[in-house]
Parts: C-alpha cells; structure tokens; sequence
C-alpha cells in the first residue's frame, strides 16, 4: 500500500510506538497502577505543553463561545474514559490483547452509522467489522493469560472510544479544530482526575510504591508525558496533511509494528489460536483501511 507523506507518518509511528511502550513498562513492568494520577500526570503535562506552544505561536488554539465549549464537555467525558480504562486495562493485558480489543471500537461507529444514521454500508466495510468483533469475542475464550478485569477494562475502553467516535462525528463545527478539541480535554481531565484521586484511594496509596524515589520511574513518567504530547500533535498534523484513508493506513502501520515488536520487549503467551484472533483483527483492520481508501 503506498502512503503519503512518509516522514510524518513515520514520525507518528515512532511516537506511538514509543508512547505505548513506555506506558506499557510504567503500568506493567514497574507496576504503578494508580490510573488517576498517572493519566493525571500526562494530561497535566500535555495541558501545559499545549499551552506554552498556544502562547509562543507554535500552534493555533482558538476556543470559541462558552456554550460550544459546555457542548463538547460530553466528549471530555468519554476522553476520561478512554485513557482511565485503557490504563487499566493495559496494566493487565500483553499489547497485542489490547489493541485486538480496541479495535473492536469501530464495531459501534460502523453499527450507529448504518442502524441509526440510516448510511449505506458496503458488503466489504460489513466483513472487516465482523473480523474486528470475532476476534475481540474470540480473544478471552483462547487466551492462556486471561485476565478478567483486563478484559473488563478494555470492554470499557472500546466503548468509551467508539462513542467519543460517534460524538464526533455527530458534533463538527466549522470553528472547533482538533487542537481546541485536545485542548479542553486536558484542562477537563486534570481537573476531574485530580478530584476523583483522593475518593479512589490512589492519592495516599501511591505513597507506598516500591519506586517513588527511583531515577527510573521518574524518567519513565516524563518520557510518557512528552511522548504523548508529542504523538497527540503528530496525530494532528497527519489528519490534517492527508485523507482519512491515508491516516488510516498510517495508524494501522503502527499499531502493526507495535503489537509485532512488544513481545520481544514483555512478557506475553500465546497458543495458536489466539495468534489467529490477532491475525483476524489484522485482516478485519486492513480491509477496513481498503475500504476507507477506495471509499467502499
């Protein structure tokens, strides 16, 4: 498949790639599993990065009326939901696992489009949502290191991805971009998981973490703040600079390289058959860049 504009493509990958990872090690490796603060914490840092880059001219926020901003807090929800869910399911689940699930989001955006929109819907777009649900359905029942509030987690976080689709879709105003968007999820998020950190027990239980003063954890949660700053702006500027189906494409090279190199670097098990559910989401998730490029 030919893509467009390579080096930021190739940027975006290495971000994501590097993004995932460092998350993974935080949540995994070094166990800290305290989704309130650690989200809080990249939130905090993309807010005030975001913001320095506003007010040095590096990018342009516009943030319109007041009642356009209370109309997308909804979304802001659903984007606590993402990255609180996909925290805690990522803890729990090898990579692969949870990328296999997440995809299964576009089974909701596909579903609203074709059931309440009303839009016609290609037999080819139909087949690869279908492989996205078998293989998200299949992947627990296989699954020799199944871990039911991973799946659980990663249940709710594909829900809160493909309704954050959906809413918008639905929500498009001329004068809102991606960066506005970004912008009011940060300072929504901070603020929520800031608040909700004490009532969840993460605020005095993160005292007692085994790292808290280790040089490692420290330059693991910086490298995930930056990093998650920086691929939210090469998301950005890809969406911008090309169609959906070269973004598409794009965003399934790297989740391809990622989920193809993460068990070189964490612990991961795996039997035949949940290979094959990780190959049937490959299929259904390659098919549907197919179609969103052909426009099928």
């Amino acid at each position: 498949m030919y893509l467009k504009r390579p080096a930021g493509g190739l940027a975006f990958c290495l971000f994501y790639l590097a993004s995932c990872f460092t998350n993974k090690y935080v949540l995994s490796v070094l166990k800290f599993t305290y989704p309130t603060l650690f989200q809080g914490w990249q939130t905090l840092v993309g807010g005030i990065l975001l913001h320095i880059s506003w007010k040095l001219g590096w990018v342009e926020i516009s943030l319109c009326s007041r009642s356009e901003i209370l109309s997308w807090l909804p979304a802001s929800v659903l984007f606590v939901g993402i990255i609180y869910a996909g925290s805690r399911a990522l803890s729990r689940l090898p990579i692969p696992v949870f990328l296999t699930v997440q995809n299964a989001a576009e089974v909701i955006t596909c579903g609203f489009q074709k059931f309440v929109q009303k839009e016609q819907t290609s037999h080819l777009k139909v087949c690869s949502v279908l492989f996205l649900l078998v293989a998200a359905v299949c992947l627990p029942l296989f699954d020799t290191q199944f871990d039911p509030n991973g799946y659980f987690w990663a249940l709710v976080h594909l829900i809160c991805v493909g309704a954050y689709k959906v809413f918008h879709k639905l929500w498009k105003p001329s004068s809102f971009s991606e960066l506005d968007q970004q912008y009011i999820n940060y300072v929504f998020s901070v603020v929520l998981l800031a608040s909700a950190s004490h009532p969840a027990g993460d605020l005095f239980s993160a005292l007692d973490f085994p790292f808290l003063y280790f040089y490692r954890f420290h330059s693991s949660c910086c490298a995930s703040g930056l990093l998650g700053f920086f691929l939210m702006l090469h998301t950005v500027k890809l969406k911008s600079s090309t169609t959906s189906g070269q973004y598409a494409a794009w965003s399934f090279l790297a989740k391809v390289i990622t989920a193809s190199l993460s068990p070189l670097f964490f612990v991961m098990t795996a039997n035949a058959l949940t290979i094959s559910c990780l190959v049937i989401s490959g299929v259904g998730e390659a098919l549907l860049v197919y179609t969103e490029r052909t426009g099928t």
